[in-house]
């Protein structure tokens, strides 16, 4: 019997000396051909390094949504719409993928005028979203949109470059001048407290987007950033948004940003406007290249209309 009780306590105290050990994380292992990258620069501040990536669907929606079309008609039933003629042939290629959304609260305090606006471009987003035109995205849509983004860390600057577009920003940590003009990224001064690093952006230009669900803002547009690391390989992404031309009152969104981890982890150039060229120029060509297209199901042709007065600068 004695014998048996020690076996049992030795055992017992093997397995909870090997439950112990496999609830401790393990150091973080380099991928293949890398050395260990620090927790931290030599100025003592978070190591933020890397390329970067959200993975909410905050660039569809910015509140909690459900699945749906990317551009809707009725369907049979009142209460299901199905794709419209634009993107019938995606099919589930054409569809919003649903989301819980990032605003603190589930609500943008839009004016009422401006909600009405909002409403309005969220129905005509296919002709108006500046994504689909490849122009800049700004601030905060660039750190949100599904492409990955690359942090580049120094002492006095901190540089942000963007896959979409070709996009990119200065966070600047010293004293420098604010652009002449308003920007469409903005102009970012940011520094340290503690463990965050505080970002606040100004001088915007009124021609972005925060969303494909046309949720929009004013020149007068003012951003605070705030980047927390809760792992060495995830941040907190917090945004609060004041615009007192667009806005009741300033509201937030929160988000997780994912440091990429794979071997071959690099930022690729999407260079977009030849994609767009065709979308919101072609009308303008002596002799249209998209006509007519014929599919295994679908027969399309297109009939170009030239935007009248400003509009067609703009686009």
């Amino acid at each position: 019997m004695r014998l048996n009780y020690s076996t049992v306590l030795i055992a017992s105290a093997t397995m909870a000396a090997a439950f112990c050990l496999t609830a401790i994380p393990k150091a973080q292992t380099p991928a293949p051909g890398r050395t260990p990258r620090p927790a931290r620069t030599p100025d003592g501040h978070p190591n933020l390094n890397g390329i970067w990536q959200a993975t909410t669907t905050a660039n569809w929606d910015l509140l909690p949504h459900a699945m749906r079309p990317a551009v809707a008609q009725p369907g049979v039933y009142p209460d299901v719409p199905v794709l419209a003629a634009p993107v019938l042939a995606l099919g589930a290629a054409g569809g919003v993928p649903p989301g819980p959304g990032v605003v603190e609260g589930n609500e943008i305090p839009y004016k009422p005028e401006a909600a009405a606006k909002k409403n309005e471009n969220a129905e005509h987003w296919l002709d108006r979203d500046p994504e689909v035109r490849c122009y800049t995205p700004g601030i905060p849509r660039a750190m949100y949109m599904p492409y990955p983004f690359r942090i580049t860390q120094g002492t006095n600057k901190i540089e942000m470059s963007f896959e979409f577009a070709g996009a990119g920003r200065t966070i600047h940590l010293d004293a420098v001048d604010p652009p002449p003009a308003d920007t469409w990224m903005g102009h970012s001064v940011g520094h340290w407290e503690g463990n965050t690093l505080v970002v606040e952006v100004s001088h915007f230009n009124d021609r972005t987007w925060f969303s494909r669900s046309g949720d929009f803002h004013s020149d007068a547009l003012h951003v605070v950033e705030r980047l927390t690391p809760i792992t060495p390989d995830a941040l907190r992404y917090e945004v609060t948004i004041e615009d007192a031309n667009v806005f009741t009152r300033p509201w937030k969104m929160t988000m997780v940003l994912y440091r990429q981890l794979e071997a071959n982890a690099q930022l690729m150039e999407y260079k977009c406007v030849e994609l767009a060229e065709e979308t919101f120029l072609g009308h303008l060509r002596k002799k249209q290249l998209v006509k007519h297209w014929e599919g295994d199901t679908i027969v399309i042709d297109v009939t170009r209309k030239i935007p009248a007065g400003d509009k067609l600068y703009e686009r």
